[in-house]
């Protein structure tokens, strides 16, 4: 029996485990034909079809599903073998791609990347701030910060950093010329809103007695950008739900009020997701055991 070509095996796995020849190429930076041709090849010396190519991506055959328990096996195996020697050669260096909103990014980045920065000089980040949900596969992020109640993704590792409280401001001058007392009070004033997919636009509260309030409204004005909205908000143009991380600065500042400190909005909870659990490089293993350190210190002190 010949010795088999380890290396297509290991191809095989990684392109499954992402989904698509595309997706391996970008991830192992290698390029498309190489892969599509090592998986023919795999394919000619097993004597049997392993996957099927269609436009969704791949599709395994019966097979190729069993024949893939056991590539994943060496998979893991080498990059364990990896890892042993990267912990003991390697400091982190490298790109790292980094995905988040722009209040994040804004509010929380800003705060600890440049320490991150000095620590490790030879890591550079890649740091795409959007309001859009990413795949983080297919777009090639190693890590994503994300505001939700919880990750839906079960493909993704998803690590909760911090409760992320949210809370209603309104400017001193329009909260003096009508007052807001009961949520009901909202109403009286031009709202600003982040954009709904659902386009029903409302306000759910909940006190310390658990009585539950819902306020609908139609915003004056929407946007995915929360820096727009809390200027908007200074300048006297209604009120806005704002994560306390970005309205608290202008309530010590005295440019915001925050409004019903007794009903609470829902609760998100900031997660650091990534795609796997082995074979992380060290500048990525780094920055997520990093940032898991020092963004609820900032977060809190924001609140």
């Amino acid at each position: 029996m010949s010795i088999p070509n380890i290396a297509n095996y290991y191809l095989f796995a990684r392109t499954v485990r992402v989904g698509s020849i595309n997706a391996a190429a970008r991830e192992l930076e290698l390029p498309k034909s190489t892969i599509s041709r090592r998986l023919s090849q795999l394919e000619k010396e097993q004597g049997v079809r392993l996957v099927n190519r269609g436009r969704s991506g791949l599709k395994l055959t019966d097979v190729g599903e069993a024949f893939l328990v056991h590539c994943e096996l060496l998979v893991d195996a080498a990059e364990s073998a990896q890892m042993v020697t990267q912990a003991l050669l390697e400091k982190p260096r490298g790109r790292v791609n980094i995905s988040c909103p722009y209040a994040i990014s804004q509010s929380l980045l800003v705060k600890v990347l440049p320490e991150f920065m000095d620590k490790y000089p030879e890591v550079q980040l890649n740091v795409i701030a959007t309001n859009r949900p990413v795949n983080l596969i297919d777009e090639n992020i190693d890590i994503a910060l994300r505001v939700r109640p919880y990750i839906e993704d079960s493909s993704l590792i998803a690590r909760p950093l911090t409760e992320s409280p949210s809370s209603l401001f309104i400017s001193p001058e329009l909260l003096n010329a009508q007052p807001v007392k009961e949520p009901q009070d909202l109403i009286q004033h031009p709202q600003l809103s982040l954009h709904y997919t659902s386009g029903r636009y409302h306000y759910q509260l909940t006190n310390e007695q658990g009585d539950k309030q819902q306020i609908n409204f139609q915003p004056k004005l929407i946007s995915d950008d929360m820096m727009l909205l809390k200027e908007a908000a200074i300048n006297n143009q209604g009120i806005v739900a704002l994560p306390n991380y970005i309205g608290q600065q202008a309530v010590s500042e005295g440019l915001l009020v925050q409004l019903l400190p007794n009903w609470n909005l829902p609760v998100g909870i900031m997660h650091m997701t990534y795609s796997h659990r082995r074979g992380l490089k060290p500048a990525v293993r780094t920055l997520i055991d990093f940032l898991a350190e020092k963004l609820p210190e900032v977060a809190e002190h924001t609140f």
